[in-house]
């Protein structure tokens, strides 16, 4: 996302292409934990899914491939971020560096749709209960596909804009950087990614939010009201679209409103200094990337990719079973790995009483049917 590339221009002259190694560490340290936590929560999450003897929901689905998204922020956004760090420079050919790019913006996208349209779906549920009775999963399938196909779609600009490019003419050194149209391309490009992915989506999710709590505070205050003057409604409608009584939005929907709500605030808090110094960085013409990078641009960077890190626990957090089930899907594993000790050792014990018994028996002649006491008789007479 910088406009500057990877690389900083350091002011103090000894190496023009230099950077800070002791920021560089940091990074690196922070990097490798943030995709060793995403990868174990979101695989955990989705083992916990796969294992679980519950049918799965309209929310767990949006959970899922809420996962899977973050696991591509997490294999194609932190991870090359991380060798990128390592290595300093990108050492690959020209299309290597697209497709690096195209993948990194294409699990942002995927990641915080797949989010608004968890949102919308609670939306529809509280707000809009009668529609969740036509058809519900055909149309969670349909916000799911056309979230994948929406980010694919809107990340491809990443091909036409960075590339393997000198940092510098006629400094012989390459880096996968953007390449702008000047004076206005960084501002345009900087600004169109800020409003899809985050200025766009929060607005949607405060929407909202704002409904559902304005549905919820009318059912609530129906509940009061009812209990004070003791009217009965049989139907429970207020108006024509939601539904007020409070039998009708249940704890288990009220949890998974809980829950996005936890989600998006986690995803505002972790992305909103990022975008803002990102916004910052191309329309304030005194900033300086040289001076602020030990600051504001790193600190913010760390910060938005720790966010693939909160979901999973946030799912497990929230959605009690899916801890069980995880935990479960463990204790399962291990009981499995005894019981099969135990087999074996149990046929041990038999193979050998067996043994223990034939060796008993063939010699003395002690038990057995007329048949094997006559060929015992026999062998005797042979023995002799």
């Amino acid at each position: 996302m910088e406009t500057t590339g990877n690389g900083t221009v350091h002011p103090n002259g000894s190496d023009p292409f230099a950077r800070n190694e002791e920021v560089a560490q940091i990074e690196i340290m922070v990097l490798s934990i943030t995709f060793v936590v995403a990868v174990i929560g979101n695989v955990s999450v989705l083992l916990a899914m796969y294992n679980t003897k519950k049918k799965m929901s309209r929310m767990h689905l949006f959970i899922k491939h809420l996962s899977l998204a973050d696991l591509v922020v997490a294999f194609f956004q932190a991870l090359p971020q991380l060798c990128w760090e390592v290595t300093f420079r990108f050492y690959g050919p020209d299309f290597l560096c697209r497709i690096v790019k195209h993948l990194q913006v294409m699990g942002m996208f995927a990641s915080t749709y797949m989010m608004v349209m968890m949102t919308l779906d609670r939306y529809i549920a509280i707000c809009h209960p009668l529609k969740t009775l036509q058809q519900p999963t055909q149309r969670s399938y349909i916000m799911i596909v056309s979230t994948w196909m929406c980010s694919l779609v809107l990340s491809t600009p990443q091909y036409f804009i960075f590339s393997l490019s000198e940092i510098k003419n006629g400094s012989d050194v390459y880096d996968c950087w953007a390449n702008f149209v000047e004076p206005w391309g960084a501002k345009a490009y900087i600004t169109w990614i800020t409003g899809s992915i985050f200025l766009v989506p929060v607005v949607i999710l405060v929407t909202c939010y704002g409904f559902i709590c304005h549905t919820i505070w009318k059912n609530i205050k129906y509940k009061k009201r009812k209990t004070t003057t003791g009217a009965a409604s049989k139907d429970g409608l207020i108006g024509k679209n939601s539904v007020s009584s409070v039998t009708t939005i249940s704890r288990a929907k009220l949890r998974t409103v809980k829950m996005t709500f936890v989600i998006v605030m986690a995803y505002i808090v972790c992305w909103a200094p990022f975008f803002t110094v990102q916004m910052w960085s191309v329309w304030d013409e005194n900033f300086q990337w040289a001076d602020s990078e030990n600051t504001a641009v790193t600190l913010s960077a760390l910060l938005a990719s720790l966010n693939s890190c909160c979901n999973p626990w946030i799912y497990m957090i929230f959605s009690g079973h899916l801890l069980q089930d995880f935990v479960h899907c463990f204790s399962y594993c291990r009981r499995t790995n005894a019981d099969i000790k135990k087999e074996d050792s149990d046929s041990s014990i038999r193979r050998t009483t067996l043994l223990t018994k034939m060796t008993n028996r063939s010699p003395t002649c002690s038990t057995g049917n007329c048949r094997e006491l006559d060929n015992c008789a026999k062998s005797s007479v042979q023995m002799e």
